[in-house]
Order: C-alpha cells, then sequence, then structure tokens
C-alpha cells in the first residue's frame, strides 16, 4: 500500500515537453508584462529620487538606506537563479544537508552585523581593497584583491547565475540560450547603469517579496501533489529511476541519511565537521568581505539600521530549505526517470547533460505542476533572481573597477569621468559575460552547485584570514598579509587546476584525478588552507616590523573606539576633489544639445551640482559618515533579536541535525 502512495501520474515527456508548454497563453503573459512594467518603474522611481551623480550617492545609495531594504536587499544579492536551480538540484540528488548552506549565514550576518561593519564604517571606506590599503599600506594587497573579486564575479557568479537562469527559461520557453540571456542581460544592464545603488536596493525589495510569494505557492501544489510531509519523506527514500543499468546502487539510490544535515565524517558526501567549520570559512569570506554584501551594509542610515537588515536576511534565509530544498526533492518523487537519471543516454534525452538532469528539478516542477497564470510570476520570479543576483553583482564590479583600478591610471580623475568609467566598465563586464556563456553550457552541469562552492573553496580562504587577522590582530602587517595572500594563492590553484585537468567526474564514470590531490573533501581543502595562510601570515608578520598605532586607530578592534586622528599609511589615489569645480567654469556657457541632456539625464550624470563644502562642512561630514553611535532603546532591541536569531539557528541545526 505504501508504495502505492508513491506513484504519481507523471509519466516522463520527451525532450520537446517544455516546448509544448510554452508561455503562448494571456494569463501568463500578461502576468510577465505587468511584472517588467512595475520592475522598471521602481528603478526609474529610484532614479529620479535618488542622488546618482556623485560617487557616495551612485555606488553607496547616498548613505541613507533603512533596515527592511537592507535585509531584503542582502537576501536578493545573495539568492540568484543558481540557488533556485542548483540547490534544489543538488537537494533532488543529496538530501537536505544542501539547505546547512543557507542556515549558516543565520550565524555569519550577526559576526557581520556586530563585528565586521562597525570597523568598516569607522574607516570611512567605499570598497573592500580600499580598507586593506588602509589597514596594511602598499597597493599590492588591494590591486590583487580587486583583480580576485573580478575574476570570482566573472566565473563563478554571473556565469553560474545565466547558466541557471538559462536552463530554466530553455524548459519554460524553449527560447535559445543565447536570446534569453542576452536580453535579459539588458534589462539588468539597463537599470544598473541609470540607477545606481539605490536602484539596485528598492528593485531587489520588490524582487525578494516576489520571490518569496511564487515559492512559497510552488511548495504548497508540490507538497499537495504528494500528499503532505510524512509521505514526502517516505516517497523520497524510493524515488529511483525506471532504467538502472548495471551502476552502482549508490548511483540511483537516495542516501540512507537524506533527511540529516550532519553527516559522517569520512563516508558524508557533505561531512559534518566540513560544514560546521569549512563552511563558516567560505561564509565568512562572502558575507563579511565581499563588496556585494558589505556595499549594501554601507548604505545605511545608521549602525542600528545595519544590524536589522542583517537580523531581516538572517530570517531570509531559513526559507530556502523549505522553499528550494524540500521542492526540489519532491521533483524527484515526481518525476524520477528524468530527475533521478543515471543512464549516460537518458540522462542526454532528458536535458542533454550526460552526467545527470538533478538541474531541471526546480523547473520542471515549475512548468509541469503550475496553473496558468502563476506559471508566468515563477518564471518572473526567476527573471527576478537572476536580475537582482545581476544587478548587485555588475553594480559592485563597476565599484571596484573604478575605485580601485582606475584611479591608479588616471589620478586626477573628475567624478564625472569616475561615474562614466564605471558605467563603461558595466557594458565590458556584459561582453565578456555573453562570450563564456558557451563555456558553461559545456560544462558538466550536474556539479553546478559544487563548482560554485568548490572554486570558493580553493581561493576564498586566503582572503578571509587576512581580513580576521588584520581586524582582530594588529600585529599582523604588509608583507605578513601579502605573502600568506600569494601562498593560498598557489595552494588553491595547484588543486584547483589539477581538477580541471581531470574533470570531477560523476558517479558513472568517475575521476582519474590522484587521492593525494582530489581526495580531500573542498570543505576539508577549505580549512586546511585558511589554517596555513594565517599561520603564514602570523609567522611572517612577527619576523618583520609592526605598524605603529598612529596608521590603525579605528582600523582594529583593539583601536576601535580611539579619538586621535589617524595618519593614513599613504593618501588616497583619488578623492572628491573641490579644485576640479575650477574646470567646470566655463561649462555652462556651451549650451548641450537636446540628445546630449537627455543621454547625461538617462544615466545621472546632469550639470547640477552639490553645494560647494567648506572644510569646517566637509570634516562634519565625514564625522557623520564613519559614526557608529547608536541609540540605546534600538541597540537593545537589535541585540535581543539578534539572540533570538542564534537561538533559532541552534534549534534549527539541532532538528535537522
Amino acid at each position: 500500500m505504501a508504495q502505492e502512495n508513491c506513484v504519481f501520474s507523471a509519466t516522463p515527456q520527451p525532450t520537446d515537453a517544455p516546448q509544448s508548454v510554452a508561455l503562448n497563453n494571456p494569463a501568463d503573459i500578461s502576468v510577465i508584462v505587468v511584472y517588467f512594467v512595475v520592475v522598471l518603474a521602481v528603478g526609474i522611481w529610484a532614479m529620479v529620487r535618488t542622488n546618482r551623480a556623485t560617487v557616495g550617492g551612485f555606488f553607496l545609495a547616498g548613505r541613507n538606506m533603512v533596515w527592511w531594504p537592507i535585509g531584503a536587499s542582502l537576501f536578493a544579492s545573495n539568492i540568484g537563479s543558481g540557488h533556485f536551480v542548483g540547490i534544489a538540484g543538488t537537494a533532488a540528488a543529496g538530501g537536505i544537508a544542501i539547505g546547512g548552506f543557507e542556515w549558516n549565514a543565520l550565524i555569519v550576518v550577526i559576526i557581520l552585523g556586530w563585528l565586521f561593519v562597525p570597523i568598516y564604517i569607522k574607516a570611512g571606506v567605499v570598497t573592500m581593497p580600499e580598507y586593506l590599503k588602509k589597514r596594511f599600506g602598499g597597493q599590492r594587497i588591494r590591486i590583487y584583491l580587486s583583480l580576485l573579486s573580478l575574476v570570482l564575479y566573472v566565473f563563478t557568479k554571473i556565469s553560474a547565475d545565466m547558466f541557471s537562469g538559462a536552463i530554466f527559461i530553455n524548459q519554460a520557453l524553449g527560447w535559445d540560450i543565447y536570446l534569453a540571456v542576452g536580453a535579459l542581460l539588458l534589462i539588468t544592464a539597463l537599470y544598473t547603469v541609470t540607477g545606481g545603488l539605490a536602484a539596485v536596493i528598492y528593485t531587489d525589495t520588490l524582487q525578494t517579496i516576489i520571490m518569496i510569494i511564487g515559492s512559497f505557492i510552488l511548495m504548497g501544489f508540490a507538497f499537495h501533489k504528494v500528499g503532505g510531509y510524512d509521505n514526502f519523506q517516505e516517497c523520497y527514500m524510493k524515488a529511483v529511476p525506471s532504467i538502472m543499468g548495471n551502476y552502482s546502487k549508490s548511483c540511483y539510490e537516495p542516501r540512507a541519511d537524506s533527511f540529516h544535515l550532519f553527516r559522517n565524517a569520512i563516508t558524508g558526501d557533505l561531512p559534518w565537521p566540513g560544514l560546521v567549520f569549512g563552511l563558516t570559512i567560505q561564509a565568512t569570506w562572502y558575507w563579511c568581505t565581499d563588496q556585494v554584501i558589505v556595499q549594501r551594509c554601507l548604505s545605511a542610515k545608521n549602525l542600528s539600521h545595519v544590524k536589522g537588515g542583517c537580523i531581516l536576511c538572517g530570517y531570509l534565509k531559513v526559507l530556502p530549505m523549505f522553499l528550494m530544498v524540500f521542492p526540489g526533492m519532491i521533483s524527484r518523487i515526481l518525476y524520477p526517470d528524468e530527475v533521478a537519471c543515471v543512464d549516460p543516454d537518458e540522462c542526454m534525452k532528458y536535458c542533454g547533460a550526460s552526467v545527470g538532469c538533478t538541474n531541471i528539478a526546480y523547473p520542471k516542477l515549475v512548468v509541469d505542476l503550475m496553473p496558468n497564470g502563476l506559471r508566468g510570476l515563477m518564471l518572473s520570479v526567476m527573471l527576478a533572481s537572476l536580475m537582482s543576483s545581476l544587478t548587485s553583482i555588475f553594480n559592485s564590479a563597476s565599484t571596484l573597477f573604478t575605485m580601485d583600478i582606475y584611479t591608479k591610471i588616471r589620478h586626477s580623475a573628475t567624478e564625472k569621468e569616475l561615474m562614466i568609467a564605471g558605467r563603461v566598465f558595466i557594458l565590458f563586464l556584459i561582453g565578456i559575460s555573453i562570450a563564456w556563456i558557451p563555456i558553461v553550457q559545456s560544462a558538466q552541469s550536474g556539479q553546478l552547485f559544487d563548482y560554485i562552492q568548490s572554486i570558493t573553496s580553493y581561493l576564498a580562504p586566503p582572503v578571509a584570514a587576512i581580513f580576521i587577522l588584520g581586524i582582530f590582530c594588529k600585529r599582523v602587517n604588509e608583507p605578513g598579509a601579502f605573502y600568506g595572500l600569494m601562498i593560498g594563492l598557489c595552494i588553491g590553484l595547484s588543486r584547483m587546476i589539477a581538477e580541471f585537468v581531470y574533470g570531477t567526474g560523476s558517479c558513472v564514470n568517475p575521476s582519474d584525478c590522484p587521492t593525494i590531490i582530489c581526495g580531500v573533501h573542498y570543505l576539508y581543502f577549505s580549512i586546511i588552507l585558511f589554517v596555513v595562510s594565517c599561520i603564514v601570515i602570523l609567522a611572517i608578520s612577527l619576523m618583520t616590523k609592526p605598524i605603529n598605532d598612529k596608521h590603525l586607530y579605528r582600523l582594529c578592534w583593539s583601536l576601535r573606539n580611539s579619538k586621535e586622528e589617524r595618519l593614513d599609511l599613504e593618501q588616497d589615489d583619488w578623492t572628491e576633489n573641490q579644485d576640479s569645480d575650477s574646470m567646470d567654469v566655463e561649462e555652462p556657457a556651451e549650451e548641450q544639445s537636446l540628445c546630449k541632456k537627455a543621454v547625461m539625464c538617462f544615466c545621472g550624470l546632469e550639470q547640477k551640482k552639490g553645494p560647494k563644502l567648506s572644510p569646517e562642512e566637509q570634516a562634519e561630514l565625514q564625522k557623520k559618515l564613519t559614526d557608529t553611535t547608536e541609540v540605546p532603546l534600538w541597540r537593545n532591541i537589535v541585540n535581543a533579536n539578534a539572540l533570538i536569531l542564534l537561538c533559532v539557528a541552534v534549534f534549527l541545526h539541532g532538528f535537522y541535525g
């Protein structure tokens, strides 16, 4: 009888099935059109309302954001279509452990708001490499980190999001992948180029609401289809394809520990020490030192709003387990022949990838389960997640390029020139992204989420090490930090290149990579790399000359409350140069054409200038921007909420452990 409960009327369909349910009904099309009109309207409203003609306005939303858009934007920046496709796919293959990647953030966002952001605000920085330059001096660390961030953006974030978005659109619409991604990138770039960070944050907030509502509706349909949670647990363990071939049972049967977060330290696919310690190192890099995330926090009105935004983001991060992991597993129950296929020929027939079709788990649910209208809403959700993730990356990448690389080339650049350079660089990134699509398309699609996480494990731990030690250990100096980064990079690249050469393989065709190189789980490798980097950084720092305290006021945790004037190790390459006003004196006399006026207005580069500040007013403004004082009432409220969030995190890990 139990076996019969797990048989559903979902028969495998030929590969052209998605095309037969292309969104050609009025309900779906009207939902998508209304959605795009609303998003563009919100972007234009933010564009008109905020000051985009200054570096602080375009890149930091005028430092005037409140807690709820910050929290929503942190969540939306983090959850891209890579999560919907990648997490649901990994869950279909291996169970709920992948949800631990999301719940780990509940603890790390508290570390971000309470330990890291206060230091960044007191330091008065716009980008993370800028903080490292103030902390250590010299150019090489800052340039290295900027280049590494841009490389990681293109090869993990942009490529993975575009690829997963393309899988979804291809399943739902049958569009050509290049056409679909090209159109999305154009719309995405349009409101990033025009609106700056304020437009990105407001549209993120709107899209977060759409993502959550649409995902909840799909979760309801999915659980209704399988007959509730108890039946879901029972049926998942029996979800195997009808064509098994002569392959090992471990290749097609669900894991015995599918419903446990914490798995065997040696035989587990996500071992528990790696999930607790290795993942925390990666999460600290991503949440506490990554430009995309920290830039959201630095745009807040004050520190209480930063903390409130972090708490809201933490609560939102509880949801992916229920909105993505469980539906991904239900997709395997409903469509075992397609989602859980093991025979390479069968997999090629269903999704065009021989290594497995788990990536189609979430798109398949949407296309087959959702009624007209709601299917359009869910496509909107996927477009929203893809666009919000890409807008965040484009905006933050242009900030890094403009403030950390362009100012090296053009020391005397005017503010207008920096604004134009940032916008042109976004267009350049889009060109690279489109050129990268065929490489992503031919990558082992069955390993998409592992690909993102493993690349991070090989490159990020040394960066996490220098930020953590830089903030909490004032004895660390520039030579220690630089050589720690370089040695860490060499170790990480040795593993990464070996994996690319030998391939990651699949259950049916394992990789030939030597066990001594590739046998260590990537989360364990992350721990080893982090520890080695810390040892190198501390050893070299102790053997070389320390940095004088006068250069470190308000840059380290132990000196965070110092009132003394800090003597920067090096002057900034570029400052908002009041002298450049003299160059603009004749400019108003030159009457601009209507066309030029329209373009300048569109890009937020209008002639209007802010009032010229006296040195006293400039000092007062700087004091306000670096102020971390909080109203005692609100400080106590956010502290209490942080404790509640930590209790929720412990409960969830214990309940599903």
